[in-house]
C-alpha cells in the first residue's frame, strides 16, 4: 500500500509542477471562478462548449499541490465529454474524496482521480482538492456565481 501512496504523491507532484490545460482560454463560451477562504487557493475555469459538449477545458489561478493537481486532472479527463457526463465525473470524484474510511473504493474503476483517494484521510484538503470541480460544474452551468468550498463564514 506504501508504494501505491508513493505513486499517487507522485502523480499529484507531477500535475502540481506541470499542469496540463492551464492557462486561459481567450474564446471560451462559459467560465467560473473559484475560490478557497480558508487556504486562499483561487482558480478560473474555462470552458468551450459545442453542442453539450467540452471541447476545450483550462484552468488558471494559484493554490496548493493538491488544488493545482485536481485541476490539472479534471481538465484532462472532461474534455470531450457531454455536460452529463462531466457531471458524472464530478458526483464520482465527490464520492472518492467524502467517502467514509471504511468504504472500499475500485482503484482500477477510478482511473487517475484514484490518486485522490487518501484525501479523505485529511477533511482540511478535501475542500482543495474539490475546488476545481466544484468551479467546473458552475462553468459548465455558466450560472455567474463564484464557487466557494465555505457556505458558512460566521
Amino acid at each position: 500500500m506504501n508504494e501505491l501512496r508513493e505513486l499517487y504523491q507522485q502523480v499529484i507532484l507531477d500535475h502540481n509542477k506541470n499542469p496540463r490545460n492551464f492557462g486561459e482560454l481567450k474564446q471560451c463560451t462559459n467560465y467560473a471562478a473559484g475560490h478557497n477562504p480558508l487556504c486562499g487557493d483561487q482558480i478560473d475555469v474555462f470552458a468551450v462548449l459545442d453542442g453539450g459538449v467540452v471541447k476545450d477545458l483550462k484552468f488558471n489561478g494559484s493554490g496548493c499541490a493538491i488544488s493545482k493537481a485536481s485541476a490539472s486532472i479534471m481538465t484532462t479527463l472532461v474534455v470531450g465529454k457531454t455536460i452529463d457526463e462531466a457531471k458524472g465525473l464530478f458526483n464520482e470524484f465527490h464520492k472518492i474524496v467524502t467517502s467514509d474510511m471504511s468504504v472500499q473504493l475500485d482503484t482500477l474503476e477510478l482511473g487517475k482521480m484514484a490518486v485522490f483517494c487518501g484525501v479523505r484521510e485529511f477533511p482540511a484538503r478535501v475542500k482543495c482538492a474539490s475546488l476545481a470541480w466544484h468551479t467546473m460544474i458552475q462553468a459548465l452551468e455558466n450560472s455567474n456565481k463564484v464557487a466557494i468550498t465555505e457556505t458558512n463564514l460566521n
